[in-house]
């Protein structure tokens, strides 16, 4: 440990790097704050504790993840010029600290909780993602909050065959593989993933890879924890009083437990009868009398009947499930639900859509085909500054049957809409090939578990529907677990109740080759690498199952787009020669666009874009760029037609917008008074290229050049 200012910072190696860990120095009013570096990259996490609220049954935990942009040495685009929402991902490396951390505080901790990440400093080497769950760890541990920890997680890439910890964001790029493993003493507890195609297997081994590099972290948290002297605070385990599950197990276990054994009824059917024993049993406690003493504890705690009958519900439902092999709807443990796929769905305005169903959950999407500059521009510290593919992700109230205000998307939506697009995104064309710009918009019309899977599915079948050349389809199904002591249970596509009851959701994504996507949470504190290696073995015929289905509505992409959707053509010019198709102000440019009613885009490597609804109109704007992209050289012979006449000479179109001039006295051997004498504006002529001058003018001649009668306009 050596002292720092007035805080003390341990350096741990770890694969090569060196983790500093600064305490004791930054925030010190907030309950535990911990300063995270590596490279040049800062984050600083604070663990804040206020008053426990009174009349909540849940555990209010925020996590927020702030970025300055002074960090990166830039100042903010906006209006205001300084930071204000937070931007998509910052929002999405919030729900990564929180995903981890959520399970590992007790259940019946009920302070308000902030955990607050600000990224101060940004090395291009060192993500600060993975930091920052590690540091909200640490974090809790110096607040001394009771706490299943410690925690702490790590990045796995995959470049050739070899797996490597923590990638830089060019090895991101690069990498076959981008995997954040998060995990406790206990095991796995947080799997996040995208991947090109990769086997099963392969997966599993990097979980395990990054496994033991949380394992380190851990053990040098429990080390700086020592030398500074802290004692991690293990959870109390509270015994309530039992007065009011125990009469609420006798009196209400066997009509429960008849509706949870009636496989044949529906979610509503379901949840209507289990309502109506809820409240019977409420009136039968609001009639007992005071003469019992055992009555008048149960009366007593009848405001805290809805936890309790929720709680009999899960324990009478996951006995069911580890007892006799059977779900509330009657299927066994590995069984998906009937699927039902369709596309076309939608009027060709729409570009593409896809009607996915699973049991009740029930996903439409669509697929609008854009021109590059409708490319999302990335205001944040990622040096990833555009996005070309967008998925975007929404969960109205009428999908549960519920009311509520409609508010802008929220850190749910904008979490399963990455999942949704980074299952897709392996399998999308190049951008050479395929150069549009796409957003997917998957509307959950009806959910009853697993919808982030449903919107891969129905991405998939809105992209073909579209016609985008897909290098495979994609199909996801999301797994369940039921951990009851040592009896463990892995459930195969998972419904309302069995995510919200159940100890996992672990989402699968991926092609007949391999996996694309993960996502898994846990709400235990750990899960062993033989499970999660079960749940992604069995994932695959799921996926495989419901591709199939998939395919039975379309087994291909379409060969022709919409009549509504833009026409691209693309092709790469010298760089060098950009600023000769732009023109002095742009003029250049803007008259090509007006010329052929067309929309161009020229990015700085000279890939350009023509967008038109018009093929005929989008090859003429080619030609003419590529025109005046193309080299001349002297002595080449073209044909062209004159388009202007001054007194010194005539200017001839050689190539579609470029130009050369015919100086009066190259238009003959003989001497010509006039130039209107031998040509005039429209005649075709064909020219030499004498000479190109210093400043890149062509010059052109007429003498010596076989010529046909001109043809005036």
């Amino acid at each position: 440990m050596q002292e720092k200012a007035q805080g003390k910072t341990q350096v741990i190696s770890f694969d090569g790097r060196e983790i500093r860990f600064t305490t004791g120095l930054y925030a010190p009013q907030a309950g535990g704050s911990v300063l995270v570096e590596c490279g040049d990259t800062s984050v600083l996490v604070t663990a804040t504790r206020s008053n426990p609220r009174d009349g909540i049954d849940f555990l209010p935990l925020i996590c927020d993840y702030e970025e300055r942009l002074y960090a990166a040495g830039r100042i903010p685009g906006s209006f205001m010029r300084r930071e204000s929402r937070p931007p998509e991902r910052a929002t999405l490396i919030a729900r990564l600290i929180d995903r981890p951390m959520r399970p590992l505080f007790p259940g019946w901790l009920r302070d308000d909780l902030q955990i607050v990440a600000t990224c101060l400093s940004l090395d291009e080497r060192v993500p600060p993602d993975v930091l920052a769950v590690t540091g909200a760890s640490v974090a809790t541990l110096l607040a001394k909050l009771p706490f299943y920890g410690p925690m702490a997680a790590v990045r796995v890439g995959l470049l050739g065959d070899d797996f490597v910890l923590n990638p830089s964001y060019r090895e991101i790029e690069r990498s076959e593989l981008d995997l954040v493993v998060a995990g406790t003493p206990e095991g796995v507890v947080m799997v996040e993933a995208g991947a090109n195609q990769l086997p099963e297997q392969d997966v599993i081994e990097a979980i395990d890879f990054g496994y033991e590099a949380v394992s380190e972290l851990i053990k040098a948290q429990l080390t700086m924890l020592g030398e500074l002297g802290i004692t991690p605070v293990a959870p109390e385990e509270k015994t309530d009083d039992a007065t009011l599950p125990t009469w609420l197990d006798k009196e209400g276990s066997a009509a429960i437990g008849e509706v949870l054994a009636q496989f044949s009824q529906t979610k509503p059917e379901r949840d209507a009868r289990l309502d109506a024993i809820k409240a019977e049993l409420s009136e039968k406690i609001a009639a007992l009398k005071d003469v019992d003493p055992v009555k008048v504890a149960v009366a007593a705690h009848g405001k805290a009947l809805g936890n309790a009958y929720k709680s009999l519900t899960k324990k009478l439902m996951r006995q069911q499930i580890v007892r006799d092999g059977k779900r509330v709807d009657g299927r066994s443990l590995d069984e998906v639900r009937p699927i039902s796929a369709a596309v076309g769905v939608l009027p060709k305005r729409v570009h593409g859509s896809g009607l996915f169903q699973r049991g009740l959950t029930q996903v439409l999407s669509t697929a609008t085909l854009g021109t590059p500059s409708d490319a999302q521009e990335m205001d944040d510290l990622n040096p990833n500054t555009e996005k070309n593919y967008l998925h975007h992700y929404n969960f109205p109230p009428y999908s549960v049957g519920e009311t509520r205000p409609m508010r802008s998307p929220g850190r749910r939506e904008i979490g399963h809409g990455l999942l949704a697009e980074r299952a897709i995104l392996p399998v999308l064309p190049s951008k050479e090939s395929f150069p549009y710009v796409l957003r997917v918009v998957s509307e959950v019309l009806s959910s009853n578990g697993s919808t982030s899977m449903g919107s891969v599915c129905g991405s998939t079948l809105a992209l073909m529907d579209a016609g985008v050349p897909l290098k495979a389809p994609v199909s996801g199904a999301a797994m369940g677990l039921i951990k009851e002591g040592e009896e463990v249970r892995i459930l195969t596509d998972i419904q309302g109740i069995e995510d919200f009851l159940g100890d996992m959701d672990f989402k699968v994504a991926g092609t007949e080759k391999g996996i694309t996507a993960l996502q898994m949470d846990m709400k235990i504190t750990g899960l062993a690498m033989p499970t999660v290696a079960e749940a992604i073995n069995k994932a695959r015929p799921a996926r495989l199952h419901i591709l199939e289905k998939m395919l039975e509505a379309i087994d291909k992409p379409r060969d022709t787009l919409s009549p509504h959707a833009p026409r691209l053509l693309s092709f790469r010019i010298d760089p060098e020669l950009i600023g000769t198709v732009i023109g002095p102000g742009g003029r250049t440019i803007k008259g090509i666009t007006e010329r052929t009613n067309t929309k161009i885009d020229i990015e700085d490597g000279g890939i350009v874009t023509i967008a038109s609804h018009d093929g005929a109109a989008a090859e003429e704007a080619q030609r003419i760029i590529e025109g005046l992209t193309r080299r001349v050289s002297e002595g080449e012979t073209f044909n062209g037609a004159v388009t202007r006449v001054i007194p010194i000479g005539a200017f001839v179109e050689i190539l579609p917008g470029k130009e050369g001039m015919i100086h009066i006295s190259q238009l003959s051997e003989a001497r010509v008074e006039k130039v209107e004498d031998v040509v005039n504006v429209g005649d075709q002529v064909t020219v030499r290229v004498r000479e190109i001058d210093n400043r890149g003018r062509i010059n052109l001649t007429l003498r010596g050049v076989p010529q046909q009668e001109p043809t005036p306009v």
